[in-house]
Formats: C-alpha cells, sequence, structure tokens
C-alpha cells in the first residue's frame, strides 16, 4: 500500500513539472527571435502584470517604466502584460512612431476582459465596434454641436452644486465629481436628466470601471466578476431606456436629432442593418464610461491641487470672477467666456499632465517591423505610457512641480503632452472634457475655498489616478 502511494506521489510530481516545464518552455518560446528589444518576461501567464499593476496601487505607475528604462538604457523594452508578450514604447519619438503608424503597423488592442464585459461586441471585436463607434461620434463632438452643450453644462453644474454642495461643511469629492460629469455624459447622449436615476447607476459604474481593465478571472468576490455582473445590470437598465425612446419617437415626444441615442436609432451599417437594441446599448455603455470616467478623476484632482497651491487657487479665482461679474442676473455661459479661461485651462492641463486619467494604451502589431534597431514580431502587444513623457525630466524640466506656465505659448514640444493619446485614436471627446472641466472650475472656485481634511491622502492608479479615500474636504462659502 506505502508503495501504491509513493508510486501515485511521485506520479502526480512528475506530471506537475513536466507541466510547469511545458508552460516556461512555451513562454520563453514566445521571446525567441533576433534583435529584441531587452527585458525580462516573468513567470508563464502573469509575467510581469502583478508588479506592473502593483506600481499603481502603490500610487507610482512610473516606476514600472522609469525603472526599465534605467535598467535596459533603452526607450523600448520587452515585457509580458497580461499573458501576452508585450514591448513597452516610451518617449515622445516612440510615441509619434505609434500614433502615426495607427492601422499601418500597428492596430488597438484591449486585454480580453474589455470583450469579455461587452458580450454583443464578440460577435466581431472591441476593435470593430470601436471603429464603428467613432463614425457615430463626429456630428456630436464637432464646434458647432459643442457650443451647444455649453448652456447644458452650466445649467447641470449649477443644479449639481447646489445639490450636492451648498449647506455642506464636508464633502467626498471624487463620488461627487463623478456624479456631475456622469449627469452630463447622461444627459448629452441619452437625455436622462433625473438626479434619482443618475444615482442609481453610480455603483454599478465604479464596479465597471475598476474591473474592466483587471486579470480576466470570472470567479465571485474579484472585480473581474463584479464588473460582469455590474455591465448586465446597466446593459438591462439602457435597454429599457432604448425601448421607451422607440416608442417615444413614434409618439413624436423625442426628435431623430436630439442626442446620440436617437441617432444610433436611425443609423444602419454600410449593408443597411440596424443596430440591435443590444449593440445600441453596448455602445451607449461604452460611451458613458468614456464620457465620465477620465473627466471625474480631472476634476478631483484639480480640487486636490488647488487646495495645496493657494497661489494658484487665486489667480484661477481671478480669472473667472472677472467672467463671472461680465454677466447679467441668469445669464448662462457661452463659448466666449470659455476661450477666456486660458489660466484655468493651463491648471487643468498641468493637472492632466500630473495625473493623466489614461495612463496609457495597447496597440498591437499587425506585422513584423523593425523600429530603433530592434525587431517587434507581429502580434505583439505595445504599450504606451503617458508618464514616460509626462514625468520625465528630458521633456518637462522638475516634473514633480505643478507648474501652469509650461502651457504658455506654443506649449509642450509635440508628442509630449499626451493625456488624450493621439494620431487617428486621439480621444474624440477632448474637446468636451475641455469644456465640462472649465465650466466645472468656474462654479467651484467661484463658490468656494477649501481645505483637505486628509493632508497626506495616498493616491492609487486602478485603473486611473485616484485619492485613496475619495478626497474629503473642508469647504468655505464665499458667501458666507
Amino acid at each position: 500500500m506505502e508503495h501504491l502511494f509513493l508510486s501515485l506521489l511521485l506520479g502526480f510530481m512528475t506530471l506537475v513539472s513536466l507541466g510547469f516545464f511545458v508552460l516556461f518552455y512555451k513562454h520563453k518560446s514566445l521571446f525567441v527571435g533576433t534583435n529584441l528589444p531587452p527585458g525580462k518576461v516573468g513567470y508563464p501567464i502573469l509575467g510581469e502584470t502583478i508588479e506592473f499593476l502593483s506600481t499603481g496601487w502603490k500610487g507610482h505607475p512610473e516606476k514600472f517604466i522609469f525603472d526599465r528604462m534605467t535598467r535596459f538604457s533603452s526607450d523600448i523594452f520587452k515585457t509580458s502584460l497580461l499573458g501576452e508578450p508585450a514591448a513597452v514604447f516610451c518617449g515622445s519619438t516612440c510615441n509619434k512612431f505609434l500614433f502615426s503608424n495607427e492601422n499601418k503597423l500597428v492596430t488597438a488592442w484591449w486585454p480580453s476582459s474589455v470583450n469579455k464585459v461587452f458580450p454583443t461586441s464578440e460577435q466581431t471585436s472591441s476593435q470593430e465596434e470601436a471603429k464603428k463607434m467613432r463614425k457615430l461620434l463626429p456630428q456630436f463632438m464637432k464646434p458647432e454641436a459643442l457650443r451647444g452643450y455649453i448652456g447644458l453644462m452650466d445649467n447641470i453644474a449649477q443644479r449639481h452644486f447646489a445639490t450636492d454642495w451648498d449647506n455642506n461643511k464636508e464633502i467626498l469629492t471624487f463620488p461627487l465629481a463623478k456624479r456631475y460629469t456622469f449627469w452630463l455624459a447622461a444627459r448629452v447622449f441619452v437625455s436622462l436628466d433625473d438626479p434619482n436615476e443618475i444615482k442609481k447607476f453610480e455603483e454599478p459604474f465604479q464596479l465597471l470601471a475598476s474591473g474592466i481593465i483587471s486579470m480576466p478571472i470570472d470567479l465571485p468576490g474579484t472585480p473581474f466578476h463584479r464588473a460582469i455582473k455590474a455591465s448586465k445590470y446597466i446593459r438591462k437598465e439602457l435597454v429599457k431606456i432604448i425601448k421607451q425612446r422607440k416608442v417615444d419617437l413614434v409618439e413624436g415626444k423625442a426628435s431623430r436629432s436630439q442626442d446620440i441615442l436617437s441617432h444610433m436609432l436611425h443609423t444602419c451599417t454600410d449593408d443597411g442593418v440596424y443596430m440591435t437594441e443590444l449593440d445600441i446599448a453596448d455602445k451607449i455603455l461604452g460611451l458613458l464610461i468614456g464620457g465620465h470616467d477620465t473627466a471625474s478623476a480631472a476634476c478631483t484632482f484639480i480640487v486636490k491641487y488647488l487646495a495645496e497651491l493657494p497661489h494658484v487657487y487665486d489667480a484661477v479665482y481671478e480669472e473667472q470672477m472677472e467672467i463671472a461679474k461680465s454677466k447679467k442676473e441668469g445669464e448662462m455661459l457661452n463659448w466666449d467666456d470659455l476661450q477666456k479661461m486660458k489660466y484655468s485651462w493651463n491648471v487643468a492641463q498641468e493637472v492632466l499632465r500630473l495625473a493623466p486619467p489614461l495612463q496609457g494604451a495597447f496597440r498591437e502589431a499587425m506585422t513584423d517591423f523593425v523600429f530603433n534597431g530592434f525587431t517587434i514580431p507581429k502580434g505583439w502587444k505595445l504599450y504606451w505610457s503617458a508618464n514616460s513623457t509626462h514625468k520625465n525630466a528630458d521633456y518637462f524640466p522638475e516634473p514633480e512641480k505643478f507648474d501652469p506656465s509650461r502651457f504658455e505659448g506654443n506649449g509642450p514640444a509635440p508628442y509630449t503632452f499626451v493625456p488624450f493619446g493621439g494620431g487617428p485614436r486621439m480621444c474624440p471627446g477632448k474637446e468636451y472634457a475641455r469644456l465640462e472641466i472649465l465650466v466645472f472650475m468656474h462654479h467651484l472656485v467661484k463658490r468656494y475655498r477649501w481645505e483637505k481634511i486628509l493632508p497626506e491622502e495616498n493616491i492609487v492608479v486602478d485603473p486611473m489616478p485616484i485619492p485613496a479615500k475619495g478626497l474629503p474636504i473642508r469647504l468655505f462659502s464665499h458667501n458666507y
């Protein structure tokens, strides 16, 4: 009996060892080639994913990048991320190369978790769905349309501050910033304007944002599982809105041009096929994530830096009050007002440099190519990092110093300031984000001064930078 047990144990250990050997051999074989970039590839499946993510959890995502740039003396290094062989491209020259070769040598790529969270996208791919979405957006993001959003943004901002900030001595900044930007996105994209309806989406969207770019482990309790569950709930609620809109369009209670939802319901593909309700729900879901998540992080860090830098606050306050005093009672902000907010936008851009909501993005090599003397094999994933330039003294002297004057005149050199990406895939909502951030700043400083309740609050990046405790602040009303 003992011999049988020992034989079974040895057999099991042999199988496990053989399995590990096969995994390691297969993992290493992905990185065999001539003139590959320097780097290390970590363990099978995991690669360096944990190190990549953990530097963000500790608040310093640039550490993963700069440590390897220094170690390998190169602006390009190989690694393994999210189960894929990858090369990290750093610096303005690399940014220019990737942005300029979109759909030539490289194409967009998202982790498998994205396709699993958006199941209808599996009929094609997340890349194809993104291309379709970009064809639908231009008429809603062009200057004429954006001018029309300013009064709407002003109205929602006034209501938001009156409801959630006024008459409070202390508030939690990040959740309220998310509520403001989500309210705007919901109003612009699907004409949703009921604050109670807005609030019921808050927690599901928070779970979705936290888990969409995570290890794709669909087990109860994991961020990925919670993200899938949240996306199902949001999609179900969006389908209800879509069905009601169809009825409203038939009854003349809604128009074809009132928002992106109506536009989608009347737009067909090149083959003459209309989108299904689930397809539309998925696209609206993606728009709502992109339309509020990044801007809410930017607004939160604006509050943080203005609390820490009184001289910057004073200059923003002076500029905004000059605009406020020029307005008649009840008169809304307009396009010309926002063009006068030059210093305020310089401040916002410096915030986006130091705490970019978009930390970077992935591309995929469409073919073998050579860049900077290194061979990049077809199928490899390529990651560009905003921090590789934003926090690099070669591009921004004293990179940790908050200095809005960096954006005066011609501003930073091309391909160094990339909070919205670049090239054909630059965020189509860049100008929309500028407007909603400036409207937020206007109403914020016009109403209050404030101080941080937790002066040493940590920052975590998961996947965007956020204050660990939500940035609690103490408000001091100017009226008071």
